[in-house]
């Protein structure tokens, strides 16, 4: 198969401490991967990519993230997106360094409208004001912004003020994903995931309040029988090929594995219209609710 994006774990250092983390204790295993290694990975994904998003953990965080966005662009990557909790960018120097270097997308995550509310999420004090601040200044300098919100039981009800404050700040795109079940998220699993049958009207009601800031809404990992009617939301028929070049420095297919291993389809999905284009949800969903909320196309 021919991939099109790679996406290059950097190490799993973090300065938040997110209850819905996907990477768990990975950050206790290896903070920074070293930059030669780093190099030779991107290399690898280059062979059949022609973008790259540096991600971890926190890639800001690494101590040679401006000189591998420099190696990414001499590679011939034409595009490389930085995937980051935002809070460096507050920083306009830092911003200016990373646009020097070759930074093309920046993808920066709110996951609540209020410090309160994201600064619980993230157990990180004050990382709502800086990823907020940050956020301006990427803003200012032109670069586009696709931001990423996981969509938690404790932030659900704040999803359309979330969706506002995304859209006075300027982001073109805004994707809601729902939380993934893993890592942190599985052990905290009774606290953090919500049903899915509780986030279709406030999806419904983020939909007119993007459309309204004529920004672009997509959900990710939203069954298309939770989005009746608004089924150009779901985000997984626009995400590129993608290749995974994880700790171990393995390349896997992540186009492949999201829908034969990640996600599930159960016994609703047999009569569903959408069977052969909807992912279903996160495996871990059902095993542990069931498949009583869905319901066929």
């Amino acid at each position: 198969m021919s991939w099109s994006r790679a996406d290059v774990k950097v190490g799993f250092a973090c300065n938040n401490r997110c209850l819905f983390c996907a990477q768990g204790h990975k950050r206790e295993g290896c903070a920074h991967v070293p930059f030669q290694e780093l190099v030779e990975r991107m290399r690898q994904g280059r062979a059949a990519s022609h973008e790259l998003v540096l991600t971890g953990g926190e890639p800001s965080l690494h101590p040679d993230i401006l000189a591998l966005v420099r190696e990414a662009r001499q590679m011939g990557y034409q595009q490389v997106q930085l995937q980051t909790n935002g809070r460096r960018l507050a920083y306009a120097s830092f911003v200016d360094a990373l646009i020097q270097a070759g930074v093309t997308e920046i993808s920066p995550a709110l996951h609540g409208p209020t410090a309160d509310i994201h600064d619980a999420l993230t157990r990180a004090p004050g990382s709502f004001r800086q990823t907020v601040a940050g956020i301006r200044v990427v803003r200012s300098r032109g670069l586009p912004i696709v931001s990423n919100s996981v969509v938690v039981r404790d932030n659900v009800e704040h999803l359309v003020a979330l969706v506002g404050v995304l859209g006075k700040l300027g982001v073109g795109q805004a994707q809601l994903a729902f939380v993934h079940p893993v890592g942190t998220a599985y052990e905290l699993f009774d606290r953090v995931v919500p049903r899915l049958s509780d986030v279709v009207e406030p999806i419904r009601a983020c939909r007119k309040i993007a459309a309204r800031y004529r920004m672009r809404l997509v959900t990710e990992a939203i069954p298309l029988c939770f989005l009746r009617g608004m089924e150009e939301l779901a985000v997984e028929d626009t995400i590129p090929n993608t290749t995974v070049i994880d700790l171990d420095g393995m390349p896997f297919d992540y186009s492949m594995w999201r829908p034969s291993e990640g996600k599930l389809h159960g016994p609703p999905c047999d009569a569903c219209a959408a069977k052969g284009r909807c992912e279903g949800p996160w495996r871990e969903y059902p095993v542990r609710f069931g498949w009583e909320e869905f319901r066929p196309l």
